[in-house]
C-alpha cells in the first residue's frame, strides 16, 4: 500500500482526505496545523501533497525541504477541496506505481 502525507488543508476535511486516499489504495497521514517536529512526522512516504492555500509558510518550506532531501515526490494544490485532492492523486499515483 502506498503512503501519502498531506501537509496543509482544512481541519474539517481531514477524514475526507483520508477516505479519498483510501479510494486510491493509499494510506494517508494529514497535518493541517503546524507541528514542531513536522519534518520527523512526515517520515518517508511515497508522495507528499502540499495544499498551499490554508497553510503556514513555514510548513510549506519544511515539506518542500523534506521532499528534496529524501527524493520524495511532491505535488502541490492551491485548493484544499476533495476534488482537488482527487485530481492530484490521479495525476501522481499512476506515475508512482510505474516507478515502483
Amino acid at each position: 500500500m502506498m503512503s501519502v502525507v498531506i501537509v496543509g488543508g482544512h481541519d474539517r476535511m481531514v477524514c475526507q482526505y483520508k477516505d479519498i486516499c483510501k479510494e486510491y489504495g493509499c494510506k494517508a497521514k494529514v497535518y493541517t496545523q503546524a507541528e514542531s517536529n513536522l519534518e520527523v512526522l512526515i517520515g518517508t512516504p511515497d508522495l507528499i501533497v502540499l495544499i498551499t492555500n490554508p497553510i503556514s509558510h513555514k510548513m510549506a518550506i519544511v515539506a518542500k525541504k523534506k521532499a528534496a532531501l529524501c527524493g520524495i515526490a511532491l505535488a502541490q494544490s492551491h485548493s484544499g477541496s476533495g476534488s482537488a485532492l482527487r485530481n492530484v492523486l490521479t495525476q501522481n499515483i499512476d506515475c508512482l506505481k510505474g516507478a515502483i
